[in-house]
């Protein structure tokens, strides 16, 4: 006989987020092994085979299994742990560099950007390449969700020791709170997104000393997010 729910009782479960990162990994990790051994499997048929026709068909289903594939290793860098490589970098040539990389990655949408990034020559201690991937991930979301029309405005400055480069992206509505902006994955799940990005970006900002602070502001219709990165110790005396 099936014991009767108590009162209060609920079955939802309460996973420590480490073991979703570690089950994540090995899934995606076993998953691949098996689309290694369907692609080896396929480029073998396709060496035996003669028709061009079939051939092109096994060549469109290589391409798929290469898809898969690389989406899995995505899924499994979204949640591994972040190990920044610091190295000395004006704040200057971050904040361009940093601009060069969103209007290359996001060349059809670059001139909705607006861009203030006057910056002086503080020197800041950081991985250049997890901030650009970083800087992809949130304007890849600021893109994707809810965009009003208007330009996303980009700023960059220095403020009490830190290095602060703001989004500013124009938003009619925000359909969750800002409060834990990247301090909940997997919230929102759509066809070939986990809601793992903006807890990425949190991750590679926080592990470089930074913090990333977001606020919606209903009078500008605009979402606004501030990744906040500190000064090495010699520039913080001069700013």
């Amino acid at each position: 006989m099936a014991e009767p729910p108590s009162e209060g009782r609920t079955d939802a479960l309460n996973v420590a987020w480490s073991n979703v990162v570690r089950f994540i990994r090995q899934l995606s990790h076993d998953l691949r092994n098996h689309l290694n051994a369907i692609e080896l499997q396929s480029a073998y048929i396709s060496e035996l085979e003669r028709e061009d026709e079939l051939k092109s068909e096994i060549k469109r289903l290589r391409k798929m299994i290469s898809g898969l594939t690389s989406a899995l290793q995505s899924l499994s860098k979204a949640v591994s742990d972040v190990k920044p490589n610091l190295i000395p970098y004006r704040a200057a040539d971050l904040a361009e560099d940093l601009r060069k990389k969103i209007d290359h990655d996001f060349s059809a949408e670059s001139a909705a950007i607006t861009w203030n990034i006057p910056v002086g020559g503080a020197m800041l201690n950081v991985d250049p390449q997890l901030l650009e991937e970083a800087l992809s991930e949130l304007f890849a979301n600021a893109f994707r969700h809810n965009r009003d029309t208007g330009n996303i405005v980009v700023t960059a400055k220095l403020e009490n020791g830190q290095f602060l480069f703001t989004v500013e992206e124009p938003k009619a509505r925000l359909d969750v709170t800002a409060d834990n902006w990247g301090r909940e994955p997997l919230l929102k799940v759509s066809q070939g997104h986990y809601g793992l990005g903006l807890h990425r970006v949190r991750a590679i900002i926080e592990a470089q000393g930074g913090k990333m602070y977001a606020h919606y502001d209903p009078n500008a219709s605009a979402l606004i997010t501030t990744l906040a990165l500190p000064l090495s110790s010699d520039s913080s005396k001069d700013v």
